[in-house]
């Protein structure tokens, strides 16, 4: 996030931003089919997250539950965190070996822009799940 005033801009440190994105997902977001906190409320470097995604209506997901890992590195959020789905899915952006969403495949990752948050990319994959190319996609069982 960045604040301007006059000619001159603020850019708002890793943490602070991290914090507000903490509070918001404590929140709530949206319909509540979309959610997401830290993993560990003792990392101070507020690297770990957990994000849940219910499956959007009408889709092979519909009603199913999956469980992400994000990973902020210290880089973000000038660069964006890494994402694996903890839950099998099967979808054209995810690798299907290990679950990571392949930032070539996904247009956010793949376009990642500082004022880009986790529930900027849980939103996206939860659209991404109802797209054409991913609404009949049969679901991996393990």
């Amino acid at each position: 996030m960045t604040l301007s005033s006059g000619g001159s801009s603020v850019v708002v440190p890793r943490n602070f931003r991290l914090l507000e994105e903490l509070e918001r997902g404590e929140k709530g977001i949206g319909d509540g089919t979309v959610s997401y906190g830290m993993d560990d409320g003792d990392d101070i470097y507020m690297r770990s997250w957990t994000g849940t995604i219910i499956g959007p209506l009408n889709t092979v997901h519909e009603g199913r539950i999956y469980q992400l890992k994000l990973f902020c590195d210290k880089d973000y959020p000038e660069k964006p965190p890494s994402v694996r789905f903890h839950s099998r899915i099967n979808m054209t952006c995810v690798n299907h070996d290990t679950g990571l969403v392949e930032s070539k495949k996904f247009g956010i990752l793949a376009n990642w822009r500082r004022e880009y948050t986790m529930e900027d990319i849980l939103t996206q994959l939860k659209k991404e799940m109802a797209a054409s190319h991913n609404r009949k996609l049969n679901i991996v069982v393990c």
